[in-house]
């Protein structure tokens, strides 16, 4: 059975690539019907952040992503929170110890030779072959050892990725990393190896800047005697620049991007497709439909550019494809007390077609609270054949016919238009566009002019246009 899991530190909210890393192990593991499992990686006390767990729970529930145990869903495998293990990573340690694969290591930082650097008893790693005896003057002494992976001097470390294909490393470029820190904690190095196998994870996915540690991992399952996992390695995802992606950088976080108003379902649909592609022109995927179409085995080894107008793109193919219902409860917070007065439900089916991202709503509603000031050059359309004279005239005939006008329905306002204009023998666009114009104080609305009015009611509508008029005069 495919177990697939996301180990996040609880040290912030969901960033992009780790949000991606849980999406993918998600789906891989959801395409297999297999099981999804959530893991806190909480061993680094430094860097844990309050409330961020919640964070990740929350982050996760946002996206859709539904793991099948967990700390608060015990599949048979826990507990699933590091700082919980601190016994089983204690036992594995002094097995590995009592099996030569590790030592207990006394050496300042300093006393240590750099990764890469040749290591042999001259040049260093004075605690790699103390004798029982000298590891126990120390322990009289006092002093708490960091336990330290033994890696072999000779030979080369091979495995498969399945984005990146054979890799091999000579063993003398890797150095004995920590594995128990001196406070009897483990390193995220070790307690991923004993978790995901005691976990039985068939797939680990993570980031490609664990490649050059994944031959240290599997040197420790070989000392184990264990089955090391399959392995996908996910690239960066970088800024269209060609810098990393980076929370410190100032870039949005997955809770930032919803509070910007994107849908997480478009989020999430975008950051699938960041590293991923499904051998064909699609773009836009419902949770369910990624689960059908994901294969691992078409992740790119690419680095992928994050890019916020792609992003708007698809959350507007999102916000297009809901129901009227559904896309009046999810822009509905983004009206403010403003429009209190307005009908928000025929506000909603005004703007659906017209948005792209709900975070654009306060600014592209603004006008129906306070007319802008405009310039009278906005009168001038080529495409409607509207110039300052035409507009003029048009203003001064339709006002008062809109005063006569009781029904202001969109559909009746267009009608009664519409009659005007064939009138007149003026095009339908030509006298539309002086009105809209007068009403939004705008270059473009998320309206025409009679769905403006209608929403605006008779009173505001004649004042906007007066006023427009007035403009006209007076050049």
């Amino acid at each position: 059975m495919f177990r697939t899991r996301f180990a996040p530190s609880p040290t912030g909210y969901m960033h992009i690539g780790n949000l991606r890393t849980a999406l993918y192990a998600y789906l891989i593991a959801k395409k297999a019907k297999g099981v999804f499992i959530l893991r806190i990686e909480d061993t680094d006390r430094k860097r844990n952040v309050a409330d961020a767990l919640d964070a990740i729970y929350n982050g996760l529930a946002l996206a859709g992503i539904q793991y099948d145990e967990g700390p608060d869903k015990d599949g048979g495998h826990g507990p699933y929170v590091q700082s919980q293990r601190k016994a089983i990573y204690r036992q594995y340690a002094e097995q590995l110890i009592e099996h030569g694969d590790a030592y207990y290591c006394f050496c300042q930082k300093e006393d240590r030779p750099e990764p890469g650097e040749e290591r042999d008893e001259e040049r260093g790693d004075p605690c790699r072959n103390l004798s029982p005896a000298e590891v126990q003057d120390f322990f009289d002494q006092g002093i708490q050892p960091v336990v330290r992976q033994r890696i072999p001097h000779e030979g080369t470390s091979s495995f498969f990725d399945h984005v990146y294909g054979e890799i091999s490393i000579e063993n003398k470029q890797l150095d004995d990393q920590v594995l128990l820190k001196s406070d009897g904690f483990p390193t995220y190095n070790f307690a991923n190896v004993v978790d995901d196998h005691l976990m039985a994870i068939s797939h680990v996915i993570r980031g490609q800047e664990y490649l050059s540690s994944t031959p240290k991992y599997n040197l420790l399952y070989e000392a184990f005697g264990w089955q090391y996992p399959e392995y996908i390695h996910l690239p960066h995802i970088i800024k269209e620049d060609g810098k990393k992606l980076s929370k410190r950088a100032g870039d949005p976080t997955f809770e930032d991007l919803v509070n910007m108003g994107f849908l997480p379902e478009a989020i999430v649909n975008y950051v699938a497709l960041l590293g991923w592609n499904p051998g064909d022109e699609r773009e836009i995927f419902s949770m369910e439909e990624l689960i059908e179409a994901f294969d691992m085995d078409r992740i790119s080894k690419s680095s992928a550019a994050f890019s916020m107008d792609k992003l708007r793109w698809i959350n507007g193919e999102h916000i297009r494809a809901l129901s009227p219902e559904a896309f009046h409860d999810v822009a509905l917070p983004w009206y403010g007390d403003a429009l209190r007065g307005f009908d928000l439900q025929q506000i909603s089916q005004l703007i659906q077609i017209r948005t792209d991202c709900l975070g654009d709503i306060p600014e592209m509603l603004a006008f129906l609270t306070e007319l802008p000031e405009y310039d009278i050059a906005l009168f001038e359309n080529q495409k409607s054949k509207s110039s300052l004279e035409s507009s003029k005239a048009v203003l001064e005939a339709v006002i008062p016919v809109l005063e006569n006008q009781e029904d202001f329905s969109n559909a009746a306002l267009f009608e009664r238009l519409k009659q005007y204009a064939k009138e007149s023998g003026n095009k339908v666009g030509t006298t539309m566009w002086p009105i809209r114009t007068a009403l939004s104080g705008a270059p473009a609305s998320p309206g025409g002019a009679t769905e403006l009015a209608s929403l605006l009611g008779k009173e505001e509508t004649l004042c906007r246009l007066r006023l427009g008029l007035e403009k006209l005069l007076s050049v």
